[in-house]
């Protein structure tokens, strides 16, 4: 018997047609007014069931990276499954086609794609506020990556407005 095919989510690049900062928190987190796109271009995470979580990294863009416990997409695995109260694990593979450190978002879009695939491994039904949360405990870039849909950012990334 084989093994069911990894569930894939695309991992698209974020780019921000304007970047305005508008303060700064007493916490020194930047204030932001943002207007964020996504282009169909992206990295491939993939989500196989497995007894523990782990994480491989190939592609194009991945020689060299780190695949350890700092790495975002395992920070996203663990906290979705600490919300959800998995005791499970999960293969990941994430296809790294996006330029590492090129200002597109690709480390915070790879979280947002883990969120919402490990959601559907493991068949939870996690509200929008709870993920957002996650997702803005993850980097201020994660929120809008989420819907990965054109959105005005503000305040440090946590408030989303649909943009046409």
């Amino acid at each position: 018997m084989s093994s069911p095919e990894p569930l894939e989510e695309l991992a698209p690049a974020k780019v921000n047609l304007f970047l305005h900062v508008v303060g700064r928190r007493a916490d020194g987190y930047h204030l932001l007014d943002s207007v964020a796109v996504f282009p169909g271009a992206g990295d491939i995470v993939r989500a196989s069931p497995a007894p523990t979580l782990t994480l491989s990294i190939e592609g194009p863009c991945g020689r060299g990276l780190d695949a350890g416990d700092e790495n975002l997409v395992l920070r996203a695995a663990r906290g979705l499954a600490e919300v959800m109260g998995i005791r499970m694990g999960a293969r990941l593979v994430l296809d790294k086609r996006l330029p590492v450190a090129s200002g597109i978002g690709g480390g915070s879009a790879d979280a947002a794609a883990t969120l919402r695939v490990l959601a559907r491994l493991w068949s939870g039904d996690v509200s929008p506020p709870r993920m957002q949360a996650i997702a803005l405990g993850l980097g201020a870039d994660v929120p809008v990556c989420i819907a990965s849909r054109p959105a005005r950012m503000q305040g440090v990334g946590e408030v989303l407005t649909p943009a046409p």
